[in-house]
């Protein structure tokens, strides 16, 4: 099981312009990685929407959110499109990224999230067991508060 502290495994995957998104062309940068189970669901929208709502409050802590689900490109951008979504999405249709995150269930993705500090290791990791829970964006953002201030 992936733990804090972990080197993040490093993974090539498309957004939704079709463009590969590559997590070591991003060493240097703080990145939330949220994997969610399906576009236009109603918790994953919801999700989704608090972390937009709360993008600022992200990007002032140089953290950049980047959400992954198996859905593909297609529903990715027209998911973007209709909730104004700031920040890329990935498809993981295999859940092969899915599952060297723990994140792969039973039924397919698990809600989770990982923060990839700048030198490319898991700093925060929370795994939900249910998917209809999810973590909100304070919860969220006072993590990475509380891990700033420990450096």
């Amino acid at each position: 099981m992936l733990q804090v502290n972990d080197p993040a495994p490093s993974f090539e995957l498309a957004d939704e312009t079709g463009s590969v998104f590559s997590l070591d062309q991003h060493r240097g940068e703080t990145l939330l990685l949220v994997f969610y189970p399906g576009d236009d669901t109603p918790v994953c929208t919801r999700q989704l929407c608090d972390y937009r709502d709360g993008i600022e409050a992200f990007e002032g802590l140089g953290v950049r959110v980047v959400g992954i689900s198996r859905d593909d490109a297609d529903s990715h951008r027209a998911f973007k499109e209709k909730h104004q979504l700031p920040f890329t999405l990935l498809s993981d249709p295999d859940l092969e990224v899915a599952a060297q995150y723990d994140s792969k269930g039973m039924l397919g993705m698990k809600r989770s999230l990982f923060l990839v500090g700048p030198e490319g290791r898991i700093r925060y990791r929370h795994v939900e067991s249910l998917p209809v829970f999810r973590r909100a964006r304070e919860e969220v953002l006072a993590e990475i508060e509380k891990l700033r201030e420990e450096g």
